[in-house]
């Protein structure tokens, strides 16, 4: 930075200029050489250029007057302090200062520094306080003033940087942080705190924050954008307000100073309540002695029960349980405020010399707990002391396998009685699998005398009832509580020992089919049981590919479709393991049944036609009622129910004609052709088994009549012919009386015309077969005898009444099992039709499809 102060004064031809440069020395020469030059130019001219000179120069050099000098110097200098010498770094002759009238304007509104005029020192007249000059901001302070020296007027810009120092400690906008947070809060829950702030800047300002000692609570700290630093209070361990109800903090704001200053603030934590403490009793079980006779309004006894927690929460109400009998009610009576029990009635020791009630106290919180405890009321009858029960040594838990003759529990009696008043038996109130064993005049031991089992009974209510043998005797009794503790001594029982579970099939994959749960009698860890599927291939595939079980709850799941006509049943095991050390297990069989579903159509088999197509037959126009026109076979892939099919006309030409058996299919006649029938007869059969839904098929067949004398004069090959000529002789019958004779008379001889030329009786037509190839897959076999596979899962064994064309019978399954076997046995006699479908091909759904050729072979 160079700075220039030109000071012109006019002598005898004579420029003076004075001149500072402070910093970059490369650029002030070549100002010094203009400068200089512009000066000796000046002597050899006259005035009037000597001024003309003067303003070049000046603007020249303008820029260079109006350059900034700066000083940093610390905040809270003691006054008198030197900052600088101004007047040496300005290049100023110090002793013209006075009489140039050296002065200092200071730009803010409070004067700080001043300049001795006879040193040209810049000094401190009142200290410095950065966080007051400089409140709005925290980055640079400066004091900016000017220095103005008059005789030639010059102007200096001088910049005081006045830096930070750690002068003033952190502190809190509140000393004091009060939090209420709820008991039932969660570890890692964080609540805000109030940010310390400091004064001073950058490394003076708050560094970090400081936590005093506590197990349940911490702090992180956070970074604010503009580097500012705040804490957040974390959570780190539950809270129970009942063990602490208030947690006093104190939280410490350190800055990076050195040496370092520090803020505190107080936090008090206040743990709010909520009902997680059900009242208890003093005492699970009370038992106290009342003298018969005792006045009504005796306190028997005052049963105390605490509760934890707070405010409505910790209010208790006290009241008998329904295990208190109604003449326990009636003889006590229980406060409901404060739990005292007073007698309400005259008490008669030969009447009932023992009570028992139950009492209950619950809190008046929103989900509101309750305890309960035993209370046993013995009246006795009037006497001086009580034989006296204490234990001195008491195990309140035992292993169910320990070793018999352990000891549980060291009892002392006493009896201030003497004599025989004061001798004492000390024994059990009941039988248990425990004995007392004396051990010295006024001791007994309690042991262990027979094996124990927590699966029969978990814990004991072990009373000593002590006697003396005063006369009356009188006793007395105190009752303690053995838990036993679990080994694992049980393996997991299922409820059954095999488990038959029916699963319809077409089964959705992934749903439950059946819970197979197995029970533990031991407790924690020794009953948490483990459920699994015991790996068995089923055709080289793993049991797992088709179940699975919830270890956890023993759900079994199925994990693909079944199909009936497949798999009809699996077996496996399921193994339940408990947790225990060693575990125990055990297994049972599942045995999974599928059950069929009506998921196959029938299909229809006979008469056969091709899809679309209609099946046609022949008959006699003049055949009588009851006459077999045709039968409808149809086969079902299912199985039982849902593969018993009936049969029913769906639309026929004439109802009154023909009938239909529905359980074999057979189609007769109901009655003899009249000349009003029509020749053609169209009937649908409906097929339908019996599954919920059912399912059906329907088969179309076009029945034509014939008839007998027409069909001798056509020839075998002509079938279809027509009498048209009897149509018209009908006719001609209405028409007159004369014409029907006249047309009789025709009629007879026409007829011995034909039976005189009727050739030779041919050869009676050849018998003829139906065959039926069965086609599966890749295995092609022909049964001979006509016979038709079909397969089923059930043995059927149907007689099929006689045919035009043959007897049909579908008897027992092949020996393989693949299918049941379908024969049409061709008549001995009769007339031979033919089929119309010579060729045709069937296919019959099944598991896999099977095709089926039916093919005429004559012999």
């Amino acid at each position: 930075m160079c700075i220039y102060i030109f000071c012109i004064e006019e002598t005898v031809n004579k420029i003076v200029c004075y001149y500072n440069c402070r910093g970059v020395t490369d650029l002030c020469f070549p100002v010094w050489i203009i400068f200089s030059s512009l000066t000796m130019a000046s002597l050899f001219t006259n005035s009037r250029k000597r001024y003309v000179y003067f303003f070049l120069l000046f603007s020249l050099t303008w820029h260079f007057a109006f350059s900034v000098t700066s000083y940093s110097i610390p905040e809270e200098m003691e006054e008198g302090s030197v900052v600088a010498n101004l007047a040496a770094d300005l290049g100023l002759d110090v002793s013209s200062l006075n009489e140039r009238d050296m002065r200092l304007d200071i730009i803010s509104s409070k004067k700080y520094v001043e300049v001795n005029k006879d040193t040209g020192e810049l000094y401190i007249t009142q200290k410095i306080d950065r966080e007051s000059v400089c409140a709005t901001t925290k980055t640079t302070c400066f004091l900016k003033m000017d220095v103005i020296i008059e005789n030639p007027v010059q102007i200096f810009n001088i910049e005081l940087e006045v830096t930070d120092v750690n002068d003033n400690p952190p502190h809190f906008r509140r000393d004091m942080i009060r939090l209420d947070i709820t008991e039932s809060a969660s570890p890692g829950e964080r609540f805000s705190l109030s940010n310390a702030v400091d004064p001073d800047y950058g490394v003076n300002s708050v560094k970090t924050y400081r936590l005093s000692q506590s197990e349940h609570f911490t702090i992180e700290i956070q970074t604010g954008r503009d580097g500012s630093k705040f804490a957040d209070l974390v959570l780190k361990k539950a809270l129970d307000r009942e063990e602490q109800a208030v947690h006093n903090l104190i939280l410490t704001a350190i800055d990076g100073g050195v040496p370092a200053q520090s803020g505190t603030a107080s936090i008090t934590v206040r743990v709010l309540d909520t009902n997680d403490n059900a009242p208890q009793f003093d005492q699970q079980m009370y038992t106290v002695n009342i003298t018969e006779n005792s006045p009504i309004g005796t306190l028997v006894i005052k049963l105390n029960a605490t509760d934890l927690d707070f405010g409505s929460n910790a209010e208790i109400v006290y009241s008998f349980t329904l295990y208190t009998s109604e003449k326990t009610q009636d003889t006590f009576n229980l406060n409901s405020a404060n739990g005292e029990v007073r007698v309400k009635e005259i008490i008669d020791f030969e009447e009932i010399k023992m009570f028992e009630m139950h009492v209950q106290a619950k809190d008046k919180g929103y989900n509101s707990l309750s305890g309960h405890c035993k209370l046993i009321i013995f009246v006795i009858d009037m006497n001086d002391n009580y034989p006296e029960i204490s234990l001195k040594s008491f195990k309140s838990s035992i292993k169910e396998n320990v070793t018999l003759e352990t000891v549980i529990a060291l009892i002392g009696v006493s009896d201030r009685d003497s004599g025989d008043n004061g001798k004492i038996n000390l024994q059990l109130s009941e039988l248990l699998p425990f004995k007392l064993q004396k051990s010295s005049e006024k001791y007994y031991a309690l042991i262990v005398s027979e094996p124990l089992d927590r699966e029969k009974v978990s814990e004991y209510n072990i009373t000593f009832i002590v006697t003396d043998m005063g006369s009356p005797p009188l006793s007395n009794n105190e009752t303690i509580n053995l838990e036993i503790l679990d080994v694992n001594d049980n393996p997991p029982l299922f409820p059954k020992s095999f488990y038959t579970i029916s699963v319809i099939e077409n089964n959705a994959p992934g749903s439950m089919i059946h819970s197979v749960t197995a029970v533990d009698p031991d407790l924690n860890e020794n009953r948490y049981l483990v459920y699994s599927i015991i790996e068995k291939d089923i055709q080289n595939i793993s049991m797992s590919k088709y179940f699975s079980i919830n270890p956890e709850n023993g759900k079994l799941y199925a994990l693909q479709t079944f199909d009936f006509e497949k798999e009809k049943e699996f077996l496996f095991h399921v193994e339940a393991k408990d947790s225990g050390v060693p575990p125990l297990s055990s297994n049972v069989t599942v045995h999974i049944l599928i059950l069929d579903q009506n998921d196959n159509t029938p299909v229809i088999v006979s008469p056969w036609c091709a899809h679309g197509s209609v099946a046609e037959e022949l008959i006699p126009r003049s055949t009588d009622k009851g006459y077999l026109v045709a039968k409808v076979i149809a086969i079902d892939a299912d199985s039982v129910q849902n593969s018993r099919i009936t049969y029913q006309f769906l639309q026929t030409t004439d109802a009154s004609l023909f009938s239909l058996d529905q359980y074999n299919g057979e189609i007769r006649t109901m009655r003899m052709f009249s000349p009003r029938d029509s020749r053609k007869q169209r009937l649908i059969v409906l097929a339908k088994d019996n599954g919920d839904p059912a399912l059906s098929s329907t088969v179309t067949i076009k029945l034509s009549t014939l008839d007998p004398a027409s069909k001798a004069l056509s020839g075998p090959t002509e079938v279809s012919l027509e009498y048209d000529i009897f149509s018209d002789l009908n006719l001609y019958l209405v028409i007159g009386l004369g014409s029907v004779s006249f047309l009789f008379l025709i009629t007879i001889l026409v007829i011995i015309v034909l039976k005189c030329q009727k050739p030779h009786q041919k050869q009676p037509a050849p018998s003829c077969r139906n065959s039926f190839v069965s086609q599966r897959n890749s295995m092609n076999s022909q049964i001979a005898d006509s016979t038709l596979i079909s397969n089923d899962a059930y043995w059927y064994s149907l007689f099929l009444a006689e045919s035009r064309k043959g007897n049909m019978l579908v008897r027992q399954p092949a020996p393989n099992g693949s299918g049941y076997i379908v024969s049409s046995i061709p008549r001995s006699t009769g007339m031979t039709e033919t089929s119309t479908s010579a060729n045709s091909t069937l296919q019959v759904r099944d598991n896999l499809p099977i095709l089926i050729k039916v093919t005429q072979l004559c012999i």
